[in-house]
């Protein structure tokens, strides 16, 4: 089996959340998609698990974190280039979520713009000339 990461993220608008990931290019798995959870696909071996908080809850005994007054992790996603990285910096802003929500990094080799989803879980978007490294 192929190593792959699913993404449990708790989300208070499943609607807002769904249209948020699938700006951002996520593709909606209608297989594992209901009224209360969506399954965005990120690429083959990465998927977003939207649950809404309620059902978020039952898969933890810990309480819920709010995404917006906590940092509960921080997620990296690899772009292709420098442009990329500003282009889904720049959508995620226009479908609802923030961005640049600390200063760019730029070191010649290695750019980073990070970005909020709407619940306020935070993304890294970076790109990475790894042979300057």
């Amino acid at each position: 089996m192929t190593k792959t990461i699913y993404i449990n993220l708790p989300v208070k608008d499943l609607a807002a959340a769904t249209r948020f990931y699938e700006a951002i290019g996520c593709k909606r798995n209608e297989q594992f998609s209901d009224h209360q959870a969506s399954s965005m696909v990120w690429s083959d071996t990465i998927t977003f698990h939207l649950l809404v908080d309620d059902y978020f809850a039952t898969f933890t005994p810990k309480t819920v974190a709010d995404a917006r007054a906590t940092s509960e992790v921080l997620l990296a996603l690899s772009r292709d280039s420098r442009e990329d990285v500003d282009a889904i910096a720049t959508t995620a802003a226009a479908a609802g979520g923030k961005a640049d929500i600390r200063e760019r990094v730029d070191m010649g080799w290695l750019y980073n713009r990070a970005f909020e989803d709407p619940d306020g879980h935070v993304f890294e978007a970076v790109w990475a000339d790894m042979s300057a490294a």
